[in-house]
Parts: C-alpha cells; structure tokens; sequence
C-alpha cells in the first residue's frame, strides 16, 4: 500500500467512529429514550426491554461475528452492510408515529450499530501496519469525542424546528455521510482461502475462555468488578437524558448542553487517567475512577436544583473516559501475552452483558414505582449508586490480593 492510500485508509478507518458515536448519542443516549417515555407516553421498562434484548442478541451474535471476521479476513462488506440496515432503521424510526414499530426498529438498529463495531474493531491491525496501533485507535477515539457533540449540534435545529421525530432522518443521513470513506477506501487484505466458520466450535472456545478465566482468579475477580460498574455506565449512557428531563426539568437545549459537557468532561478524563495510569499506576487511577462514579451518581441522585446536577454531566464524562482507559491497562497487566486477545474477547463480552441488565434494572425499579412521580427515578439511579459502591468493596478485595501476590513475586 502507498504511503497516500494507507494515509487515506487511516483517515477513513477513523472517520467511521465519527460516523457511529453520532448515532450512540443522537439515538441511544437522547432522542429516543425520550421519544419513547415523553412523546409517546410509553413507561421506561418499555425502553429497558428494547435496549436489552438488542443487547442479548449482540451478546450472543458477537462470538460468531468475531469467528467470521478472524477465520475469513472479510470485514469491509459485514461492515457496509450493517451499517446500512442501521441507517435504515433509523431514518424509519423518524417516519412512524406507531411507538411498537419504533421500539422494535430501534432494536433492529442498535443490534446492526453494536455488531458492525466487531468488524470495524477486526480492521484495525491491517489499517495501522506501519504505524503504532495505538497511535492510529487514538485517532479513532478522538473522532468519536467530536462526533458525539457535532451530531448534536447538527441534529439540533432539526429538532427545534419540528420535534423529537424529526431528529432520526438526519442523524441516519450523517451516520451514512461519514462511514462512507470507509467503505470506499479501507480494504480486506487479500487472503487466498478460510475455513468454513464453525459455530458449535466457537461456543465451545467461548467456554473453555471462560474456564481459564476461573483459573486466573485476579483477571475474574477484576472482570467482575468491571461488570458491575458498566451495569452503571451503560445505564447511565441510555437514561440520562431521561433523568434530567423528567426529575430535573431540564429543556432540549440544557439537555444538549449537559450531554456536550459530559462528552468535554470524557475527551478531559481519558487523558487525565491516562496520565494517572502511567504515572500513578493502574489500581490508584481505578480507585480514583470509582469515586468519581460514586460522586457523580450521589449528585445525581439528591440533585433538586438543576445548578447542582449541571456538575453531574462532567464528572460522569470523567468516570466515563476513564473506566476504558485502566480497565483495559489493567487487563493487560494481568493477562499471559498470548492470551490476551482471547480474554479481551471475554472482557468485551462482559461489557455487552452488563448493557442486558442495567438497562433491565432501572426499567424494573420505575416500573415497580410508577405511582411515584420523581421518586421512581431517584430510586433507580441509587440502585446504581449501590452498585458501584459493592464493586468498590470487590475491588478493595481484588487491590488487597494484588498487593499479596506483588510481595510473593
């Protein structure tokens, strides 16, 4: 590859994560949570159930995806085209007022967002030959940072001019505008035959990963912390705009401005950890990344003025930036080299089963306390609270053993 066309197959690689986080802000952190429980009137559980059951099928789609990715070396084309139907969807989302057609639409929309990313994340080592591979997914994330406020900021006079529905066709024409590059200019490198994917195989992998994992009782206890505190992240990602709506009575544009801060307080957080994890160590920037959820979330919850929950945005943006950044440093302190791609696998996996049941969790808790007006959604972000506060007790387990092993070594 020339040195023009790996320029342009980077840049490209890269633009597509600008593409996708404009649709992991514009549909599943703001516009059609709220489409769902305020312009239709439909119950949160409703949103739960759609975000979850999207998720559970990822959950068990991606093993396979990954499989097929890996085995056949194809991933420009399973990139295109579920992109494609995710775009579909979207624009469709904004042309039906029937909210049972919109939630399963959306499912069908976020299932096709969340299993592109296994073949976008596959082209990575071929895009970056030559150049640090780091290097190159910090350029993607940076992307994403910008991508998450520009499609914002360009959905929003869509949105102020006719409404919450008028936001999915434009968010869907700019998703497609900037993955387009990708499509065109980042190739498969050519690969003369593959094996036939088989599926039974890659379960049965999938299980014997999670029997190692056992026996690595550090990496499971430290996957289980992660688990629960993205049980709060992912919660927090899908129903925030919700919460500031209904419980702080924030407007379109305070809300547009909240999520914008808490992108600024994410792009601010990833480098701040980032630094802390080098200079500071991994455990000490962990523990750092727990109080600041632990803050954020008791903010969020005992906030009755919308002064008080403005500084929820940002240091949830902190404690978001910043669980990506040392959870993955320490997965890598604590994984053998040469099986660290399969417990990435695993760690990613857990990810996606955490946006299963968070989602459930807080749909469950207003659901059961729908008489209540506000105290229903207070309830639900305490649960939260609560749960990141036991997996700071795990973690404080899990710190205690390292340092033990450090002074066995």
């Amino acid at each position: 590859m020339s040195l023009p066309a790996k320029k342009l197959a980077i840049a490209s690689w890269s633009l597509y994560d600008f593409a996708n986080t404009i649709f992991s802000m514009n549909v599943i952190s703001l516009y059609f949570a709220l489409w769902v429980t305020v312009d239709h009137g439909g119950q949160d559980i409703l949103y739960s159930v759609a975000l979850s059951l999207s998720m559970l099928a990822v959950a068990v789609s991606v093993p396979v995806f990954g499989a097929i990715s890996d085995t056949t070396g194809k991933r420009q084309r399973p990139l295109a085209s579920l992109t494609l139907v995710c775009v579909i969807c979207t624009a469709l989302i904004g042309g039906t007022s029937n909210l049972w057609v919109g939630l399963i639409l959306f499912v069908i929309a976020n299932y096709c967002y969340q299993s592109a990313l296994v073949f976008y994340n596959g082209m990575l080592p071929s895009v970056s030959q030559g150049t640090h591979i780091g290097l190159v997914s910090g350029y993607g994330v940076s992307l994403g940072y910008l991508g998450s406020i520009a499609g914002l900021l360009m959905v929003k006079p869509f949105v102020e001019e006719s409404g919450r529905s008028a936001a999915f066709l434009p968010t869907a024409a700019l998703v497609l505008f900037f993955a387009l590059p990708c499509f065109f200019f980042v190739r498969d490198p050519e690969k003369k035959s593959s094996p036939p994917v088989q599926i039974k195989k890659v379960f049965a992998t999938l299980k014997e990963t999670f029997s190692r994992i056992k026996h690595y009782k550090l990496l499971f206890q430290f996957i289980t912390v992660h688990f629960l505190v993205l049980d709060a992240v992912n919660t927090i990602i899908a129903f925030m705009a919700v919460y500031a709506t209904k419980v702080i009575g924030f407007s379109g544009n305070e809300i547009t401005q909240f999520l914008i801060s808490s992108t600024v307080g994410a792009m601010v957080g990833s480098v701040i950890i980032g630094f802390l994890v080098k200079h500071k160590g991994s455990i000490w920037s962990y523990w750092l990344v727990l109080w600041v959820w632990i803050a954020a979330l008791s903010l969020a919850a005992v906030s009755q003025s919308t002064t008080l929950f403005w500084y929820v945005g940002p240091l949830a943006g902190v404690g978001m930036g910043g669980v990506w950044v040392v959870s993955r440093a320490i997965l890598v302190e604590l994984s053998p080299p040469e099986k660290l791609g399969e417990f990435f696998g695993f760690y990613s996996l857990a990810g996606k089963t955490a946006s299963i049941f968070g989602p459930m969790l807080w749909g469950s808790v207003v659901w059961a306390l729908d008489a209540t007006q506000t105290l229903k959604y207070r309830a639900a972000v305490t649960l939260l609270l609560c749960i990141v506060i036991a997996a700071a007790f795990l973690f404080r387990n899990f710190s205690h053993n390292i340092s033990q092993a450090k002074q066995f070594d």
